[in-house]
């Protein structure tokens, strides 16, 4: 269900040091690295993300609480696009390819009530 989700933190430099031991014992490693957002996870899947919360704004790699749900293909993206939209959400970003992030990631991101962002991804997109 939960494909990845990401946290804002306060002391950027204090928490680096802190995911980096504390997920570091468990086996999990920096996958990607933005300055700004480092995603922790294995075989090259970032599975949680933390932000320095001071830096960047919502439309940048550090965003607001984020939290993306596997999708089973792109018509599954679309089909969470639209029915969000129907539903009230403000578009974030349409269903779309993102290959800065990996090959074949297929998203689509939007804020709901509470200003959540949240993703519907699919993993194997051509």
């Amino acid at each position: 269900m939960i494909d990845h989700f990401g946290i804002n933190c306060a002391d950027w430099e204090r928490s680096k040091a802190f995911y980096d031991k504390v997920l570091g014992v468990l086996g999990y490693t920096r996958q990607m690295d933005f300055d700004v957002a480092i995603g922790y996870g294995t075989e090259g899947k970032p599975d949680f993300w933390i932000s320095d919360m001071s830096a960047g704004d919502a439309a940048g790699p550090n965003r607001e609480s984020h939290f993306a749900f596997q999708a089973a293909g792109t018509d599954a993206v679309q089909a969470f696009y639209d029915a969000a939209l129907e539903a009230g959400a403000e578009s974030l970003h349409a269903p779309r390819l993102w290959p800065e992030y990996h090959p074949g990631y297929f998203g689509a991101f939007v804020r709901d009530p509470d200003g959540n962002n949240v993703e519907a991804v699919f993993h194997g997109a051509a």
